[in-house]
């Protein structure tokens, strides 16, 4: 009970601090400079954070100011997060992949005050964002500084040890309360402009206490940071329950060197988006096609073996003996090794969030004995649910997280409510209301519940098509499923008033041009010429026909166009967090649409 009770008396900073107590001398950050590793103790951490705060507090930030990040994962990021934390301000995080105009939307609308940014690059977007905006005072992490601009270095130097202000500054923070604003977390933007969904210590701190209730976690574990610290899904599940339990957090470099620090860091718990394990799952399948004829035929049977194995689980009953021996061999001969090529050799538990996970990829990844655990969230509800290592069924987004709970309306849409539920938009009274209902979140996905409480997402109630006809057709299942073809990048699905189903389809050039180069065509080397190549979109055709077996008629495609180039975040098709923006897209594409037939 009296742990209970501090549990529910935690601020983020507080849940620092206590970990900084009990773990001064562990392991809390690594991460690269250059060819070097560096690491950083939970004390030297802790010690990095009160200079900050001291030197934010001689600039004038007070408790409930607005500080803002615009940088990519690294230590200052983390240092200047819980630094501001630790004087009850509320932390801005901004994509460091938005152009100025929409960082300038991040400022004005949060009315920040203060912005860290990573370098030059990212400081001259604000320096530039909006001439009409409040002045911010501005500090690089790295990098040359612009007169004006502060160098965080010599921001932190320059707060000498204090420690009656460190004592003030403590007895301060100690009177926040968990229930007040921690951050402003802005949406993707995917359906209109980000609003700023503001989040209590308590929203972003359930998740980790939540999680420790059915999963064994403590300090020996290592989280490998890879998504960017500004996803929701990050922030509480990469940061803060690695905090929460005394874990070291490996700071990413980015998608380049995933691959590579995978499989030195060492990592046990990772979590991502959909689409990093849908490329490790073609990666794999790729790297065994290509192996020698014996090899291949060897790997081929152990992935068959442990899809035959998944299926009799799957369907509620145990392996027999002879399969689990068979197992075994496979695992000893293939699939072990394959997993740690795959992610490392102590990887316990892989978490995908963000998106929905194609049902492909779930399986490719329990057959080979790998467990990963896909979840549900909003950034208005950090995590809803999640499958547990116990209890893992692929194709949905598992139960509700404790403290939650989940119930379907009339309608089919689902709503949850919980500790982790934001307080509420930032300025957006009307928004909020039509949010959040007596206590409930209108999630605005439809979904259902199976006999034991399993979470199924089947789409987004906007983005439902309404043909011609009146059918409804839910495009998010059947454009992921296209995806799953290695000729497929991206594709959109269309069709409101119309009597079927149309796709734009952004499609991989490469593996066309190799595909076009091996039938003999060789005039396939621009993005532009495979897009109108009679023979890609023939290949396309077959790879929409062979999705659509299963499909009733009037959710297939009957018509597409091939895009000459992928969609972006610059160019506003994609959000930061890579989902696709249909109005934009719509919009951007509107003379294609057009030319479609509408039969």
């Amino acid at each position: 009970m009296a742990e209970a009770a501090q549990q529910n008396a935690l601020t983020v900073y507080r849940a620092f601090q206590r970990t900084a107590e009990r773990h001064r001398d562990r392991p809390a950050l690594r991460f690269r400079c250059g060819k070097t590793i560096s690491r950083l103790t939970y004390g030297e951490v802790e010690a990095r954070v009160k200079a900050l705060r001291r030197a934010l507090r001689a600039r004038g930030i007070e408790r409930g100011d607005r500080v803002a990040i615009l940088s990519y994962n690294r230590p200052e990021w983390i240092v200047a997060d819980l630094a501001i934390q630790g004087l009850g301000a509320v932390d801005v995080p901004i994509y460091h992949t938005l152009p100025p105009a929409q960082v300038a939307h991040y400022l004005r609308d949060s009315g920040a005050r203060f912005v860290f940014t990573e370098d030059e690059r990212q400081t001259a977007k604000v320096s530039s964002a909006d001439p009409n905006a409040p002045a911010v005072q501005i500090c690089q992490f790295s990098g040359p500084v612009a007169d004006g601009v502060l160098s965080f270095d010599g921001l932190v130097a320059q707060a000498e040890p204090d420690d009656d202000l460190d004592a003030r500054l403590d007895a301060e923070e100690a009177a926040v309360q968990p229930d007040a604003i921690a951050t402003f977390i802005y949406t993707s933007g995917t359906t209109g402009a980000p609003k700023g969904a503001m989040l209590s210590h308590r929203a972003l701190l359930h998740t980790g206490q939540a999680a420790q209730q059915f999963v064994a976690l403590d300090e020996r574990d290592v989280f490998l940071s890879f998504l960017p610290l500004c996803h929701v899904v990050e922030r509480v599940g990469g940061l803060y329950l690695p905090i929460l339990i005394g874990a070291e957090i490996v700071i990413s470099q980015g998608p380049f060197a995933l691959a590579g620090e995978l499989a030195e860091a060492d990592a046990t718990v990772f979590l991502c988006v959909p689409r990093v394990y849908d490329l490790m799952r073609e990666r794999a399948v790729e790297a065994i096609a290509q192996l020698p004829p014996l090899r291949c035929r060897l790997a081929e049977f152990a992935l068959s073996v442990g899809r035959r194995r998944l299926t009799v689980i799957e369907a509620g009953r145990t392996p027999g003996s002879m399969l689990s021996a068979a197992y075994l061999l496979a695992d000893r001969l293939v699939l072990r090794t394959l997993r740690r090529r795959l992610t490392g050799r102590c990887m316990r538990f892989l978490v995908s969030g963000g998106a929905a996970l194609p049902r492909d990829t779930g399986s490719f990844m329990a057959s080979i004995g790998m467990t990963l655990l896909e979840g549900y969230g909003l950034t208005e509800f950090p995590v809803i649910s999640l499958n547990r290592p116990t209890d893992n069924r692929i194709g949905t987004v598992g139960t509700a997280l404790p403290g939650v709970e989940i119930r379907i309306s009339d309608s089919g849409e689902v709503l949850a409510r919980g500790p982790s539920l934001m307080l509420g938009y930032h300025n957006r009274p009307e928004d909020t209301a039509s949010m959040i209902g007596d206590g409930w979140l209108h999630s605005g996905d439809v979904g259902s519940l199976d006999k034991d409480g399993h979470l199924r997402i089947t789409d987004r109630i906007k983005d439902i098509i309404v043909l011609g006809s009146g059918k409804n057709v839910a495009p998010q299942p059947i454009e992921a499923m296209l995806r799953q073809s290695p000729f497929i990048t991206e594709a959109v699905l269309f069709g409101d008033g119309r009597i079927g189903v149309i796709a734009l389809i952004v499609p991989d050039f490469e593996h066309i041009r190799t595909y076009l180069r091996a039938q003999g065509h060789g005039d396939t080397d621009s993005p532009e010429a495979i897009a109108v190549h009679p023979e890609a979109i023939r290949l396309i055709k077959r790879e929409i026909d062979a999705v659509s077996t299963n499909l009733a008629d009037y959710e297939r495609v009957k018509d597409f166009r091939l895009l000459p180039r992928p969609f972006t975040i610059e160019t506003g098709e994609l959000t930061p967090t890579m989902k696709t923006r249909r109005r934009t897209i719509a919009e951007r594409y509107a003379e294609e649409l057009a030319q479609m037939t509408r039969k």
